[in-house]
């Protein structure tokens, strides 16, 4: 039983055990689970395959806690539960019949849903946000495996890709990029079903970024260079745009100047006037959104005009895109050092540091690490 609860939360058991951590941190309990450890409840029997009995008290409480069943029920046998079996003929209807009650009432209540995490994402960060994106991916998952409808399949796919793309890119700022990429590659199997270019393009690159973290920066390029081939032709000038600036953000981590700085040229003259053309839901990208990256990219390279760039981000950002200041600050911080403006950077060192720990942005919080203040060590944040 237990091992289907996990597989209908749409986790992994490594993904389930991350949860059950912050599940635990978050609501003080002492429980603790290991990967050797979840393997035995879930197949009853120790190494030497005698049985396992019941957890210690701690595990069964988190566990109880997490699922709202008894642990007697979490580790019995799938047939000795009420719902219906797992393989059955029963439950193969059962899901069906649910899938064909999937109408454009419910896709369009799942669309909202999407767009309220995404707001909720955006300030309050991975933190907060991720489980429940993580539930929704398993759930719109499993409406779409059942689905016979060719319309609904389509629509529910193109759901399922905006969320594992969303997915992922919180994997990412966890600190994960491989799980990151499992969920990418989820995003663009998805889109290819929702026969949408522009999603495939958006999984794509954002799964690039993934390359970047781990240093494969000239990977990253090409495969930021393909998604912008592919979408040249078919995509709305917003994700044009937002490609032509990822693909900067890769070339000067390439240390690529010229065509770094021509690739964010570009994206300026794609993007729309903001009354003009209603973006993606799943792109954040304005004058203000472009500036802060073309200043993200000028702090990678050194360039001495980052600070006001960046500067000019900050003043005009919403508030609301928490994550995205402390990146921005980060970033101060880069081109003020540069400049030995070692004063100014520290504010901006320790606000990001902050930041960045209240939406639980691993991803941040390592650049942070990395920053050096000379002659002023009081000022690295000690939550670091």
């Amino acid at each position: 039983m237990l091992e289907r609860k996990i597989r209908e939360r749409g986790e992994t058991l490594t993904e389930f055990l991350d949860y059950a951590s912050r599940f635990a941190r978050r609501t003080g309990e002492s429980g603790t689970l290991s990967e050797r450890n979840l393997k035995r409840l879930i197949s009853g029997r120790k190494s030497d395959g005698s049985p396992i009995g019941l957890p210690r008290p701690a595990t069964a409480r988190l566990l109880e806690r997490i699922f709202d069943l008894p642990i007697e029920q979490l580790l019995s046998p799938p047939d000795e539960t009420q719902l219906p079996h797992a393989g059955t003929e029963d439950e193969l209807r059962h899901r069906l019949r649910s899938s064909s009650r999937v109408d454009p009432q419910v896709i369009a209540i799942l669309k909202r849903q999407l767009d309220e995490i995404r707001r909720l994402d955006r300030q309050l960060g991975v933190i907060v946000v991720r489980d429940e994106v993580s539930i929704k991916v398993g759930q719109v998952a499993r409406l779409l495996t059942h689905s016979l409808s060719p319309r609904t399949r389509q629509q529910l796919a193109g759901l399922l890709a905006e969320l594992c793309t969303l997915l992922g890119w919180q994997t990412l700022d966890a600190g994960n990029p491989d799980q990151a990429w499992r969920h990418y590659e989820q995003a663009k199997t998805a889109a290819l079903e929702s026969n949408d270019p522009q999603r495939l393009a958006h999984a794509s690159a954002e799964q690039a970024f993934a390359l970047l973290d781990i240093g494969e920066t000239e990977a990253a390029v090409e495969a930021l260079t393909a998604a912008r081939r592919t979408a040249e032709h078919s995509a709305s000038r917003h994700l044009r745009a937002w490609l032509a600036a990822a693909h900067g953000e890769a070339l000067a981590h390439g240390s690529d100047r010229s065509r770094a700085l021509r690739a964010f040229d570009q994206a300026a003259t794609l993007l729309p006037p903001s009354d003009n053309e209603p973006a993606e839901p799943y792109l954040a990208l304005n004058e203000i959104h472009l500036t802060r990256w073309r200043g993200h990219a000028l702090a990678q390279m050194g360039e001495p005009e980052a600070v006001a760039v960046l500067t000019s981000a900050l003043d005009g950002l919403d508030p609301a895109f928490t994550r995205a200041e402390a990146s921005l600050r980060v970033d101060l911080v880069i081109a003020l050092l540069k400049q030995e403006e070692r004063e100014e950077a520290a504010q901006h060192l320790e606000t990001a540091a902050a930041m960045a720990e209240s939406v639980g942005s691993r991803r941040q919080v390592r650049r942070i690490r990395k920053v050096q203040l000379p002659h002023a060590p009081h000022h690295t944040p000690a939550t670091l």
